[in-house]
């Protein structure tokens, strides 16, 4: 299948490099010329200096995928995208863009018929050997239309073991990789609570090791990750990265506990806060996360002072 795609960075490039390995046609796009040509000399690729030579040669309908970061960069290129696109084209949002934003501009699309997909898309760099899981929000149509591209990018079904309920009937609706979540938004909605889990998840992990590593047994944390990775109800994807990172720096004292955070936390508490849902597990990890990029914490040197002033206990200057 014929498919343009905008934003070559460590996810975007990787995608492309696993459609042209599955015999897809890519145009490719990236604001930096030295990017957009290694790519397409390395994969066969086309490469295009702009948008609009990008869009002009793609055999309508088009199918283009955008894979920048999500804000004002995504809005900037969707624009761009609307007035180049004809009827009938779909654009594929695959970055992390609020699900609200995602269906708004749906619907602004729509009006010059254009479909927009928002898709969600987890898998990082380890995407093209392993594939990526893509959760889609749009029209039936226009999700259809895509179904070859989709097919190669996510990992397939012989990815994972199958469940006892699905061992003996049909393949079901996400057991490929990629899913068909509902109308515009919901792609991007799925992915945002899965992004959510996400932090939980790793949040879990940080403590359970701290706690270890401060033991008084002298446990070797990469040896237990191995352990925990075959047979233990606690294995995972991330469990397998924390092996690999424990092998490396066992004590991990090459990093500092200095944790980013990409806004899906947030906009799934405020969704929680809207639907009146409890999610303290998410809200506690996300606030570490606050809490790892100060230097010094004010509420900290408040609760010092004030039992330093009323019980006399003792302080650190």
């Amino acid at each position: 299948m014929e498919i343009g795609f905008v934003g070559l960075g460590r996810m975007g490039g990787n995608m492309v490099r696993r459609l042209q390995k599955g015999d897809h046609k890519c145009h490719i796009y990236s604001e930096t010329a030295e990017t957009r040509n290694a790519l397409a000399s390395e994969t066969g690729a086309a490469a295009h200096a702009d948008l609009a030579s990008l869009v002009a040669a793609l055999t309508p309908p088009r199918a283009i995928w955008v894979m920048v970061p999500a804000g004002e960069v995504t809005s900037t290129v969707l624009d761009q995208l609307q007035a180049l696109c004809s009827a009938g084209d779909i654009v594929i949002d695959g970055g992390n863009s609020h699900y609200k934003l995602s269906a708004a501009r749906s619907k602004v699309l729509r009006g010059s018929c254009i479909d927009m997909v928002d898709c969600g898309t987890s898998g990082g760099v380890f995407g093209l050997e392993r594939g990526y899981s893509l959760m889609l929000g749009g029209r039936d149509e226009a999700v259809k239309h895509l179904i070859p591209v989709l097919d190669t990018l996510s990992p397939g079904i012989a990815a994972a073991e199958r469940t006892p309920v699905r061992a003996k009937g049909p393949q079901a609706p996400g057991e490929a990789g990629w899913l068909h979540c509902g109308k515009s938004g919901a792609g991007h909605y799925v992915k945002m609570v899965h992004n959510g889990i996400e932090y939980s998840m790793m949040q879990g992990y940080a403590e359970g090791f701290e706690l270890m590593a401060k033991s008084e047994y002298r446990l070797d944390l990469g040896k237990i990750a191995d352990v925990w990775m075959h047979g233990s109800v606690v294995r995972s994807w991330l469990l397998e990265l924390a092996v690999g990172a424990l092998k490396q720096d066992p004590k991990l004292e090459q990093l500092k506990g200095y944790v980013q955070d990409s806004g899906e936390g947030r906009w799934m508490i405020q969704d929680a806060i809207d639907k009146d849902v409890p999610v303290p597990t998410l809200t506690a990890a996300l606030f570490t996360r606050f809490r790892s990029r100060q230097e010094e914490s004010f509420a900290e040197k408040m609760l010092a002072a004030l039992r330093n002033a009323f019980g006399g206990h003792s302080v650190r200057r």
